[in-house]
């Protein structure tokens, strides 16, 4: 029964444990990939917040950003979950402690995920940003990222289904 309880009372330091690694490539503003003890490379999708899309208006400025922030330094993760890509999602620390998703959102490059976050911090630090017109926030019309992928899936299933008519057609 003892081992039992200790085992339990253990678990959530064993989920929740940090792990230290060397930031190797940037894929965009919020996706990085480590480099962990032996020679192990993970793809880390930033927890807590979205970056516009590389396509996007301050898309490359996010990536930018990141880059800046921790490429080729040693950071502290914690891993809270898989995205649907298979990615881990991940609360990255540098220096000491500074919390790279409110770090880009602070600067104005990255959008609180207030679906995937409770961190309302996040989206006061977000407010900050717009009112100062930040980064990302110099665009009056900015688009999330979110909506900025539905509207390529639509119209990607729009050319897909108008190439089927055409095709129907010439039968």
């Amino acid at each position: 029964m003892r081992i039992l309880l200790s085992a339990l009372l253990c678990f959530p330091f064993l989920l929740f444990s940090q792990t230290t690694a060397k930031v190797i490539g940037i894929s965009d503003g919020d996706t990085i990939t480590v480099l962990l003890d032996g020679n192990v490379q993970k793809k880390l999708r930033l927890a807590e917040v979205d970056c516009p899309e590389n396509r996007q208006p301050f898309g490359k400025n996010a990536k930018k950003f990141t880059s800046d922030q921790v490429f080729a330094r040693q950071i502290r993760f914690t891993e809270t979950n898989k995205d649907r890509y298979g990615r881990s999602v991940a609360k990255v620390y540098y220096d000491n402690g500074k919390y790279l998703s409110a770090e880009i959102i602070k600067a104005g490059y990255g959008w609180w995920y207030y679906s995937y976050s409770k961190n309302a911090d996040l989206g006061k630090m977000q407010e900050m940003a717009k009112n100062n017109k930040l980064g990302l926030w110099q665009d009056k019309k900015a688009v999330s990222p979110w909506d900025f992928r539905k509207k390529q899936r639509e119209n990607a299933k729009n050319k897909r289904h108008q190439k089927q008519l055409e095709q129907q057609a010439q039968k």
